[in-house]
């Protein structure tokens, strides 16, 4: 598979993960109080899915499993960032701590503060070259989260 091939399948999912997060905290009935079991829902399928696709490496064999501490230490760190957001937003979408949101609205914002956010902690905690078609585009992406959040004018 290509790389772009793969940043379409990656997107592919990452739609689906963000839409079906969406339908089930739309199904959190009124009287709920927490959504953590949707969230434990949602990890013990995703390793569940991992442990499918671990198996399926190494009956097709030829794969070194074997990493480096820092790969493990750097993993852990990214699987508290994405247990806690998806903890946030089941409460999110379950209306839990505050109204439900369009999912029109949340999903894009979300996605698009998570792009800026990843490129400036690229540039400045990784090193990585800013140029000017680079901001543009996060000036262009905060602009449009700025768009999606807009109050409606009252008449």
């Amino acid at each position: 598979m290509t790389t772009v091939g793969l940043i379409i399948l990656v997107a592919l999912l990452y739609a689906g993960y963000n839409v079906f997060v969406r339908v089930s905290g739309g199904a959190v009935p009124a009287g709920a109080s927490t959504t953590i079991l949707a969230t434990i829902t949602l990890q013990v399928v995703a390793l569940a899915a991992s442990l499918v696709f671990l198996a399926w490496q190494a009956v097709q064999g030829g794969h070194s499993f074997r990493l480096g501490g820092n790969a493990y230490v750097w993993a852990a760190a990214a699987g508290l960032c994405i247990g806690g957001a998806e903890i946030a937003y089941f409460y999110l979408f379950g209306g839990i701590v505050a109204p439900r949101p369009d999912a029109s609205i949340a999903i894009p914002a979300i996605v698009a503060g998570t792009t800026v956010i990843s490129v400036l902690v690229a540039v400045v905690a990784l090193g990585e070259r800013m140029t000017l078609v680079n901001a543009l585009g996060v000036a262009l992406v905060i602009a449009g989260i700025l768009l999606l959040l807009r109050q409606p004018a009252s008449n």
